[in-house]
């Protein structure tokens, strides 16, 4: 038997995106049921870095302390190996922030933080292990979602389902939304490496010719990204893990020894990068946000902040009129492309910039000629040289094009302790 829940507005996507609208609109008044397919937030190699201005937005709702006392690693400055050669390329600590660095924080810790503030608000509901499976028509519109639940199937009618289950996004599949996809000629392979007494402290890139590895700094290990050309994972598998290994301390020395710790290709993981973003966010009833809406390549590592930003003017623009119960549903439609509207440049900007490094650098480099030495280019020896031009990078990365602010203000809470 199919149970049914009313609500004003439904989230399909525990992701942050997902969490930080649902929260924000929580906070506002309005009622709001979350849906995530997992059992917990509890997964590997997620976008794991919190940035400067998803740092202020918390801030700005009264959380940043209580976000920072959650386990992290701060990343103040970033550099680059080109050729065997150092050089400095980002200093967050230059930028006019509270917080002057990027948040190594697991995905799951960041995701869980959200939800126990959220829970704090009675008009804000989570189901986990709840998977959208169909959308509900309505009078030429979108007026719900049909759920798969551990507990059995859940039809949840709303007026307004928001989409942010990523880049392989379920709803903009069956609500048909056109994409554009700007190409991806790369893949990345995730992996773990020990850290060891003396290592490097900075978050890197290593760049070799025919190889290019970033290695991110956790504490007690690298978490490396391994760049590949697009598709090539078997032929990878085909010279067996030995080669793999090989390749990985050929780009990054320091770590030749530890390479055994990769036991099999089970220690490996596979990110197919996609570089898309729709014609159209939204139609009657819906609404796609984050990589459902622009999926992002992992360089730069701006995923997370694009999604919370993405969250605050989707709330900033419709709070009000999803929290008042008089606002009808065609009102509430005409305000839907105003998200993209706020949210298309720095989307389009991204997306530029991150398809760009992908042809111009990463592609010379995996086609390059091994036998002849990598020479950095000129932009990264300028960063290096001049330290005050390493704020331009620093920005870009960390703050991004149109960083958004809350507006929206606290209705109600459970307590007056709340929204802890």
């Amino acid at each position: 038997m199919t149970s049914t829940i009313n609500t004003r507005c439904c989230v399909v996507g525990g992701g942050p995106a997902g969490m930080m609208t649902g929260l924000l609109l929580a906070r506002a008044g309005v009622e709001v049921v979350v849906l995530e397919k997992h059992v917990d937030f509890l997964r590997d190699f997620r976008g794991d870095t919190v940035h400067p201005s998803t740092l202020q937005v918390m801030d700005e709702l009264g959380l940043l302390d209580a976000l920072l006392a959650r386990p992290h690693d701060k990343a103040v400055r970033l550099s680059v190996v080109v050729g065997g050669e150092p050089f400095s390329i980002a200093d967050f600590s230059r930028l006019n922030e509270r917080c002057g660095f990027i948040a190594m924080m697991p995905q799951w810790e960041f995701l869980d933080f959200l939800r126990d503030v959220a829970t704090n608000f009675p008009t804000f509901r989570l189901l986990m292990q709840a998977k959208a499976t169909g959308l509900i028509p309505e009078a030429g519109r979108i007026g719900g979602v049909l759920v798969e639940t551990a507990n059995g199937p859940l039809r949840i009618e709303s007026d307004l389902v928001i989409s942010a289950d990523g880049r392989h996004s379920v709803v903009r599949e069956l609500a048909q939304m056109k994409v554009r996809e700007f190409g991806a000629p790369i893949d990345v392979l995730w992996m773990r490496l020990p850290f060891e007494a003396g290592d490097p402290t900075e978050s890197m890139g290593r760049l070799e010719t025919g190889r290019f590895m970033a290695m991110i700094n956790r504490g007690t290990y690298w978490q490396c990204a391994f760049v590949i050309p697009k598709g090539g994972i078997e032929q990878l598998q085909a010279r067996g893990l030995d080669a793999f290994r090989r390749a990985v301390a050929e780009v990054a020395p320091l770590l030749a020894s530890r390479t055994a710790s990769l036991k099999s290709w089970d220690d490996i993981k596979l990110l197919s990068v996609a570089v898309d973003r729709l014609e159209k966010w939204d139609r009657p009833g819906l609404l796609c946000i984050g990589d459902a809406a622009h999926a992002m390549s992992p360089i730069g590592g701006v995923g997370i902040n694009l999604a919370v930003q993405d969250a605050v003017a989707t709330a900033n623009l419709l709070a009000a009129a999803l929290a008042d119960a008089g606002t009808a549903r065609e009102a509430i439609d005409a305000l839907l492309p105003s998200v993209q509207a706020r949210r298309l440049f720095p989307a389009r900007v991204t997306q530029a910039v991150q398809v760009a490094i992908q042809n111009r650098l990463l592609v010379p480099v995996l086609q390059g000629d091994q036998n002849r030495r990598l020479k950095a280019p000129w932009p990264v020896r300028m960063l290096d040289r001049w330290p005050v031009l390493r704020v331009i990078p620093a920005y870009a990365v960390g703050i991004g094009a149109r960083p958004e602010h809350v507006q929206t203000e606290v209705v109600s809470a459970t307590s007056a302790a709340a929204p802890l």
